[in-house]
């Protein structure tokens, strides 16, 4: 009894600290590690289960925990809808949202274009606390446990990454980069790694806000970076994909496809020893993530801003069309795909059996079995 007892406690601090679980997306790469890839069940023929139609464009993506799916809308809605798409509540920020939210301890995390990041309650909405910055927040906030202190790490158009206590509302930190923050920053190993519109890797100091290290590896770097083994794999707006040593401060490998030249907005995936991207140049791209050779590469019709998923041995994909696909992690060739005729400009959520996507036209697709 005593054994069940300590790995039911193993397996809860493991999930607990990816914040990941067979039913939760809680946030828009699915950890905090921002990996983007899960080992949950998923069908190769997904059939469409239900769909939800709200009044204004959606360019953030849905998160999912506790049997609730969370996404915010251009109209200033968070809105919380049921695994069967029925809606539960709805809250009115005071501007648009484009930001994905967070999931965290039956609370929402979600931040407007206004810099305000709001803290609702996921059982009906209701406001907890707000805390302001002082420009527009785009991308999702992150999260590390310290002691027994929740901490939020969340960027800014102000050109700050802000620290903020999970229960209060309250600032621990601020740290300035040189540019706008657009991305999510990973939180591994007690450090904040994101990089910025100024073009360099940050790896920040969670407990005090100070700079561990700061490396040049680009010009605009609109996406957000997952981070494994102290390695750190980020795209940049000039074309070129980059795998970062964060303890060397150096770049390890570089690709680019210097015929075409176009922005790597989505943020990539990663499942042992496999890397996957998507590019605006309509391709999804697998490397090697040890070496950096390129496996496969995949066309999708049209530019791709939606980070693909990786789930088990399938690449869920998306592209500005509106189509979705999954490929075979192996070779790149498709498995399935579908067509739901307006843009997808971020990542489908997975739990088992299930996803969830979102479109710019204010659609919300639930597929699964």
């Amino acid at each position: 009894m005593r054994l069940i007892y300590f790995l039911i406690l193993i397996f809860s601090c493991f999930a607990g600290a990816n914040g990941q679980t067979a039913s939760s997306w809680s946030n828009f790469r699915g950890g905090q590690d921002l990996l983007g890839s899960t080992e949950v069940r998923f069908p190769d023929k997904p059939k469409l289960i239900w769909s939800y139609q709200i009044g204004d464009n959606i360019k953030s993506t849905a998160v999912i925990a506790d049997g609730r799916i969370v996404v915010g809308a251009t109209d200033g809605v968070v809105y919380c809808l049921d695994l069967k798409g029925k809606l539960i509540w709805k809250y009115k920020t005071e501007n648009s949202i484009e930001a994905p939210a967070l999931i965290l301890n039956n609370r929402i995390f979600v931040g407007n274009l206004d810099g305000t990041l709001y803290a609702l309650k996921l059982s009906d909405g209701s406001l907890i606390w707000k805390y302001k910055t002082d420009n527009q927040i785009m991308g999702s906030a992150n999260y590390w446990k310290l002691g027994f202190k929740t901490w939020l790490i969340v960027g800014s158009y102000d050109y700050n990454l802000h620290c903020v206590d999970a229960q209060t509302g309250k600032m621990k930190w601020k740290y300035e980069s040189d540019n706008f923050i657009n991305g999510e920053a990973a939180c591994f190993n007690g450090k904040a790694i994101f990089g910025g519109c100024d073009g360099f890797l940050h790896i920040v100091d969670i407990n005090s806000g100070k700079s561990d290290s700061k490396i040049n590896v680009a010009t605009y770097v609109a996406g957000s970076c997952p981070v494994s083994d102290q390695m750190a794999y980020i795209g940049d707006y000039d074309g070129k994909f980059s795998k970062v040593d964060t303890r060397a401060g150096k770049i390890v490998w570089s690709w680019e496809n210097k015929e075409a030249k176009q922005p790597f907005v989505a943020s990539a995936s990663l499942s042992d020893d496999k890397l996957v991207t998507g590019n605006r140049d309509k391709f999804i791209y697998c490397f090697d993530k040890n070496s950096g050779k390129l496996l496969w590469n995949f066309n999708t019709g049209n530019r791709v801003e939606a980070s693909p998923v990786i789930i088990r041995d399938k690449v869920l994909t998306a592209n500005m069309r509106g189509d979705l696909a999954l490929i075979k992690l192996s070779d790149g060739s498709l498995i399935w795909k579908y067509e739901v005729g307006n843009s997808i400009l971020h990542n489908p959520a997975v739990i088992e059996n299930l996803m969830v996507v979102c479109t710019l036209n204010g659609a919300i697709y639930c597929f699964g079995k």
